[in-house]
């Protein structure tokens, strides 16, 4: 039997590769849920806003793939008309064009709809949840794991931000020096964001033929795009705020965002239905400190997460291990695949 440790993409599509080869599984996921970083909300009105990983675009050939084998459907995000531009904190917010760019895709019915379709193709039995896992034994004749019980396994797979792992596991006997180091120096991706959604009753913006999107370089908001589900039968707004806000309480942040969105957007866009936001700085089960700074995409991508280890008996697989686009779905879609094919020809 395999042991996943991690309910996110990465760990899901390896659960359901080894399925399809008829190869055992359990999946054991720290959280009440599954997705990881891909978590899709639902307001008023049952709109879908993002608090997690969103957008997508056409070199991501990983991802495009796993969405139709699975006929799920994407559409390109709304970008027509102009933006919202403030570039400093003493200047106006202004009204500009901007260039075409490659669009961006996003999920029909919330990113989160992969996850679901994912997870439906398992059995419920094979995903156990509020499994923290804490040590790991390697033996001669397999691997046992130590979380709320006991597993034993044949392998085991790391489906987690290797920074998790090297911080928050312990191994017996040690893993690799160069392994642990370097996965204590990898950026966990969406570990520094604060993603932020306001759900409205109507798109206003798209009446005046704006594209609803916000760039600031004063903040709160730095990014903000619209958020209209692929029907544009429900309308949000959606995007990022700094990362400098991490410590202030939930009203004062909202205060503070809400504020910035009237004064460029006008009183309208005080008639939200609902805020969301989600500081990933908080989630005990994505954050990890580090030890020294840590660039964006430090070590995403790094060769060492492609080996396998304890004589074959562990596998890395997450977004940050993958060898193409890491730190992406994309990355985390192609580190399934990988992970799966190595465990499928260990098994046979």
């Amino acid at each position: 039997m395999v042991i996943i440790i991690g309910a996110g993409l990465s760990g899901l599509l390896t659960a359901y590769r080894l399925k399809k080869e008829g190869i055992p599984f359990k999946i054991l996921e720290a959280r009440n849920r599954v997705g990881g970083r891909i978590n899709t909300v639902y307001g008023t009105n049952n709109t879908p806003v993002e608090m997690g990983a969103t957008w997508f675009q056409s070199p991501h050939k990983n991802l495009l793939a796993l969405l139709d084998e699975l006929s799920i459907e994407y559409f390109t995000q709304y970008m027509d008309g102009s933006v919202f531009y403030q570039p400093t904190a003493s200047a106006p917010v202004q009204l500009v064009q901007i260039p075409s760019q490659s669009p961006s895709y996003r999920i029909s019915g919330g990113t989160s709809n992969l996850i679901s379709t994912l997870y439906k193709q398992l059995d419920e039995t094979d995903v156990l949840l509020n499994q923290r896992v804490k040590e790991i034994k390697f033996r001669k004749n397999g691997v046992q794991l130590v979380a709320e019980k006991i597993f034993d396994c044949d392998s085991v797979v790391l489906a987690i931000p290797p920074k998790l792992w090297s911080k928050k596991i312990l191994f017996m006997p040690e893993l690799p020096l160069n392994l642990m180091e370097t996965a204590q120096q990898t950026h966990t991706w969406m570990e520094d964001s604060i993603k932020v959604a306001m759900t409205f009753n109507i798109p206003f913006w798209k009446h005046e033929n704006l594209s609803g999107a916000l760039f600031s370089n004063a903040g709160p908001i730095t990014e903000l795009y619209d958020h209209c589900n692929h029907e544009n039968s429900k309308f949000a707004l959606c995007g990022f705020i700094s990362a400098s806000l991490k410590d202030l309480s939930f009203e004062e942040r909202r205060s503070r965002v809400i504020n910035q969105l009237i004064n460029a957007y006008g009183e309208k866009a005080g008639n939200f239905l609902d805020y969301e936001d989600c500081v990933w700085g908080q989630e005990e089960n994505t954050f990890e400190a580090s030890d020294k700074f840590i660039f964006p995409h430090q070590n995403n991508g790094n060769p060492i997460f492609s080996k396998s280890f304890y004589d074959n008996k562990m596998f890395i697989s997450s977004a940050e291990s993958a060898l193409e686009f890491p730190g992406y779905m994309d990355g985390a879609v192609f580190s399934g695949n990988e992970t799966a094919k190595k465990i499928a020809a260990k098994y046979k």
